[in-house]
């Protein structure tokens, strides 16, 4: 299915020749034909939102704060039919979608709303002494056209969260949800168009064909949750207009559980984490590093949460969602063959189902560690130290997530310090994703940039340097001016240059 909901019906297919406008990424001039239009079935579309954008609709804070209330309003109306959507693409339990999903996105569009008119304040800066009586500040100003591409496993969070900010921001956006998830796909592209301004946004339902033809197009910028496969595909395509990314992308996030931890804490919070969602996040912990000793008492207690969360039969619980698609399904179960099955294994190909299973005896070449798991597999690898578990970390890729459990301060802090990762959480797992006030995002291998309340908004702005200088006062300027005079170099310094502070040594 390849779709374009909210294409404007006056450009039809194209054929005409859109009005020359601005390129608002260089200050050139562009001009879109009816052959260009023709060639790329999405041209159109983009011509149009970046038309309305260089209008200026999208500026006044009124204008983006009835957009992010509609938005709210879909949250609001659609929430049955979400439910639904993906209670039929993966089984997710409503309780884990109104969780994960819509409960998120509600935080994030409320946080928004209460902190846009200060997000869109320029912020003034420090000035020399040659400036003081001139303004110098940041103006916050949007990118322009961008595109959203969202994946399948939290359909409707991680396409609506950098929506929110893309819309706060003062953008027209297209947003691209994955085909995978195919029935909130259908949901979005059908739905949320009625809720938002057509001329401003739109929702493109489109497989590998036809994204690949979307990015063709010029963007001002690009947000991309995904595989890092797919992630230089993206960043590729970005580099041929030059166009800004971010990327949100995954990795194999360890978790290292010391001798010092509380034990049955530790296994609920770790089994949550790893088991929420069939294991379908890309910040779940991807496997466990800790000492023999450590693995005997977890593994007990390991047990003991699975029962407590999904009882003796876990796929008989609500509580469990299924994995996305036969293929997906496939390749995990085919994780199971490394190490030895200490806890479920079991499958069910007609249902998509996996049980809540844990991995021993696990070595570092096994298959289940060349890969993300993006299942509910949890490896658990013995190490003999601290430093043995942090060399572990440090001789692989950044992951977007490292988790550590401990009861002393120190071995967080350790594990903290000496590593490096997209996002950090000692003692818990996940939670860190749900606070706005933390930016989210990954570092080398699992990413590039980060999102969340206002750095979500940052995102999606463009920091404009802006000095506004008066007309008087050319005797100051004479100094700088030709013929140039060494003695006049002493008072330019003066004037311009930052000075380091003093600073004073108590011996």
């Amino acid at each position: 299915m390849e779709t374009c909901s909210a294409f404007p019906q006056s450009l039809g297919s194209g054929a005409t020749k859109a009005p020359e406008h601005e390129n608002s990424a260089g200050g050139g001039k562009e001009s879109m034909d009816s052959d260009a239009m023709s060639r790329n079935p999405y041209a159109g579309l983009v011509s149009h939102l970046r038309t309305t954008w260089l209008s200026r609709k999208t500026r006044p804070m009124e204008y983006r704060v009835a957009q992010l209330e509609a938005l709210g309003r879909f949250l609001e109306e659609k929430e049955e039919e979400i439910l639904e959507a993906t209670t039929l693409d993966m089984g997710k339990p409503r309780f884990e979608t109104q969780l994960s999903e819509i409960f998120v996105c509600r935080s994030e569009l409320n946080h928004t709303l209460n902190n846009l008119s200060t997000w869109m304040k320029d912020e003034h800066v420090e000035k020399n002494w040659a400036m003081q009586l001139d303004s110098a500040f940041i103006r916050k100003d949007p990118y322009g056209v961008v595109l959203i591409i969202g994946p399948w496993n939290y359909p409707i969070n991680l396409l609506l969260v950098p929506l929110i900010g893309a819309i706060a921001a003062g953008n027209c956006v297209i947003v691209k949800p994955s085909e995978v998830s195919k029935n909130v796909e259908r949901l979005m592209a059908e739905t949320l168009p009625k809720y938002l301004d057509k001329d401003c946004f739109a929702v493109v339902a489109a497989g590998v064909e036809g994204t690949t033809r979307l990015l063709e197009n010029r963007f001002d910028y690009i947000f991309y949750t995904g595989s890092p496969s797919v992630g230089r595909v993206v960043m590729t395509a970005a580099a041929k207009h030059l166009t800004p990314v971010t990327l949100e992308l995954g990795g194999k996030n360890p978790c290292y559980v010391s001798d010092s931890c509380h034990v049955q804490n530790t296994a609920r919070r770790l089994a949550w984490g790893r088991f929420f969602n069939a294991g379908q996040t890309c910040i779940a912990p991807d496997y466990v590093l800790c000492s023999l000793e450590m693995q005997e008492k977890l593994m007990p207690a390991l047990r003991e949460a699975i029962a407590e969360f999904y009882g003796p039969n876990p796929q008989e619980s609500s509580s469990f969602a299924r994995i996305i698609g036969d293929r997906h399904f496939q390749r995990v179960r085919a994780l199971l063959s490394s190490g030895r099955v200490a806890i479920g294994g079991q499958t069910d190909a007609g249902t998509r189902y996996i049980a809540p299973t844990v991995l021993v005896d696990v070595q570092q070449d096994d298959p289940v560690m060349k890969q993300e798991i993006f299942g509910p597999v949890l490896p658990i690898l013995t190490v003999k130290s601290m430093d043995d578990a942090i060399a572990f970390i440090n001789a692989r890729e950044r992951p977007l997530a490292i988790y550590v459990f401990s009861s002393c301060k120190q071995v967080v802090n350790q594990v903290l310090e000496r590593t490096s990762s997209g996002g950090f959480c000692g003692n818990d797992t996940l939670m860190h994703f749900t606070l706005t006030s933390l930016p989210f995002g990954g570092i080398g291998q699992s990413g590039l940039g980060n999102y969340h309340g206002r750095f979500t908004f940052d995102t999606f702005s463009h920091p404009r340097a802006t000095l506004l200088r008066g007309n008087g006062r050319e005797a100051f300027n004479t100094l700088r001016y030709p013929p140039y005079e060494p003695r006049r170099l002493p008072l330019l310094r003066s004037a311009t240059q930052t000075r380091r502070h003093q600073t004073c040594a108590i011996l």
